[in-house]
C-alpha cells in the first residue's frame, strides 16, 4: 500500500469555506488550507547583475512588517492563459527595473504544503539591463537593493536586526553557506 493510498483525507471532497478575490480558504476531511483563487499562480524570480541579487523590499500586511524577498508576482491575474515567463519579465521591470534578455523556467515549486496549495514558477532571469527605476506599480512603495552574493548573509542579519522579515525563498542562495555554517557550530 502506497503512502498515498493509506492517507484518510484522500477520497473526501474539498469544500471551499471562504473565497476572495485573490484566495479561497478548503477544507478536504480534516485538513483546512488555502489557495490561490480562480487559478492564479505565481513566478520568483532569481535575478543577478554581475555578481549581484536583485532583492526587493515591501510591507506585507500578514507579516505586519517589511519583508526582503526575491522579486515575484501573480501570473494570470488579468488573463488566465498568460504565459508565466511573460508575468515574470513584467514582474521584474515593474519591481526593479531591470529587463531580462532572457528568461528560463527553472520549475514549479510549493511554499509551504501543509497549509498552501499555491506553487510558484522559478525563473532565473539572464542579460540584465536597468532601464528604469523600479519600486512597483502605483501603491506597491517596493524598494530596490542589489546586494553583492558574496555578502548576502550579512546584508539579510542586517535587515533582520532592523526587524524586517525574511523570505524563505531566500535559502535558494543562502542553503549550501547555511548549512556549511550550521555544522560548523557543534
Amino acid at each position: 500500500m502506497t503512502q498515498q493510498a493509506s492517507n484518510a483525507d484522500l477520497d473526501k471532497p474539498e469544500e471551499i469555506m471562504w473565497q476572495g478575490r485573490f484566495i479561497t480558504t478548503k477544507r478536504k476531511g480534516r485538513w483546512e488550507f488555502v489557495a490561490r483563487a480562480r487559478g492564479i499562480r505565481a513566478a520568483v524570480i532569481m535575478a543577478i547583475v554581475e555578481n549581484d541579487v536583485l532583492l526587493v523590499e515591501q510591507y506585507r500586511v500578514p507579516l505586519g512588517r517589511n519583508c526582503i524577498e526575491l522579486p515575484a508576482g501573480l501570473i494570470g491575474d488579468e488573463d488566465a492563459s498568460e504565459d508565466p515567463l511573460i508575468a515574470a519579465g513584467r514582474e521584474l521591470e515593474e519591481e526593479t527595473g531591470y529587463r531580462a534578455s532572457k528568461l528560463i523556467d527553472i520549475g514549479e515549486y510549493f511554499s509551504s504544503p501543509g497549509m498552501v496549495s499555491e506553487s510558484y514558477t522559478l525563473v532565473k532571469a539572464e542579460g540584465l539591463e536597468q532601464v528604469g527605476p523600479g519600486g512597483g506599480v502605483e501603491g506597491e512603495n517596493i524598494t530596490v537593493h542589489r546586494v553583492p552574493l558574496d555578502q548576502l548573509d550579512t546584508f539579510i542579519a542586517q535587515q533582520r536586526a532592523l526587524g524586517k522579515a525574511i523570505d524563505g525563498k531566500l535559502l535558494i542562495f543562502l542553503g549550501a553557506h547555511a548549512i556549511s555554517s550550521a555544522l560548523k557550530s557543534d
